[in-house]
C-alpha cells in the first residue's frame, strides 16, 4: 500500500530490523569466531561458521511463534544454535560452559553499515525512532553501545514475547507507543519482514542490503513489492520522510 493511499502524511514513528538492515552480522560474527578459534589453534572457515550459526535462527524461533515452546530470548536460543553448529563442525567441546556463553554474545559487537549512524540521526530528528528487532532488549543495548546507534526506546521480541514475522511484535511495538498501526512505519532489508508489518497496518520502508550474506550469498536487493517508500541507504529514506507532511 502506498503513502498516497493512506493520508499522506510522515509516520509519527518508525521502527527498524536490525540485524542486516543496520549491522552487518556476517562480518562481526566471524570477526568473533575467528578471535575464538585462533586462541585454541584452531582452523576453521568462520564465514561458513557465522552462516551455518545464522541459519539456525528462524528455525531456532520457529516453535516459539507456533505456541510449542515458551518465549525465551534471542541470546539464549543463540548460545543453543552456536552449541549445535559447532557440534555439527566436529568442534563440540572446544569451548566451556562460560566460554560459549561469551561467545554467543557476539551478537552484541556487531558493525553498522557505513549510512547507519547519519541516517538514523536523521530520520530521529523527524520521528520516533525505535528497534523492532527479534533481538532481547539487553542484546539491543549493548549493540546500540557498541555501534553509535541512538533510540528513543527499545521494542521488539521481549515487548510482544513472540518473533516476528509473528504480527504480535509488530502490534505490540505499536500498542507500546500508543500509535495506530497506520502511524508507524517498519524498515527493513528484507521483503518478509515488510509484508507481514504491511499486513497488520503498518507503513513499510524498504532498504536494500546486498551484501549482508556475502559474495554470491542469498541477496534482497530489490523490492519484491510497492513498498511506501525505496530508498537506497537510511539518508536518503530520511529525505523522503522529511517531504511528507506532517501532522
Amino acid at each position: 500500500m502506498p503513502v498516497q493511499d493512506r493520508d499522506g502524511r510522515a509516520p509519527q514513528a518508525v521502527i527498524f530490523d536490525v540485524f542486516g538492515t543496520l549491522v552487518d552480522w556476517r562480518s562481526g560474527v566471524a570477526a568473533a569466531l575467528e578471535r575464538a578459534l585462533a586462541a585454541r589453534g584452531v582452523a576453521a572457515d568462520p564465514l561458513a561458521l557465522a552462516d551455518a550459526w545464522r541459519g539456525e535462527y528462524d528455525p531456532s524461533m520457529a516453535p516459539i511463534r507456533e505456541g510449542r515452546r515458551p518465549y525465551l530470548p534471542l541470546d539464549e536460543l543463540h548460545r543453543e544454535n552456536l552449541v549445535r553448529v559447532l557440534d555439527r563442525h566436529g568442534l563440540g567441546g572446544l569451548f566451556d560452559a562460560e566460554e560459549t556463553a561469551r561467545l554467543a554474545r557476539a551478537w552484541e559487537a556487531l558493525p553498522p553499515w557505513p549510512d547507519v549512524r547519519q541516517g538514523l540521526a536523521a530520520i530521529r530528528r523527524l520521528a520516533i525512532a525505535a528497534p523492532c528487532s527479534n533481538g532481547s532488549i539487553a542484546l539491543m543495548v549493548h549493540l546500540a553501545r557498541h555501534a553509535g546507534l541512538v533510540w528513543d526506546c527499545i521494542l521488539g521480541a521481549d515487548i510482544a514475547r513472540s518473533y516476528k514475522p509473528d504480527p504480535r511484535v509488530y502490534l505490540a511495538a505499536c500498542a507500546a507507543l500508543r500509535l495506530a498501526p497506520a502511524q508507524v512505519m517498519m524498515v527493513a532489508a528484507h521483503n518478509a519482514d515488510l509484508a507481514a508489518a504491511r499486513a497488520v497496518g503498518l507503513m513499510t520502508g524498504f532498504i536494500p542490503r546486498p551484501a549482508e550474506h556475502g559474495p554470491g550469498g542469498r541477496q534482497e536487493a530489490a523490492p519484491d513489492a510497492g513498498w511506501d517508500i525505496v530508498a537506497p541507504d537510511l539518508p536518503a529514506l530520511a529525505r523522503r520522510l522529511a517531504a511528507l507532511p506532517r501532522g
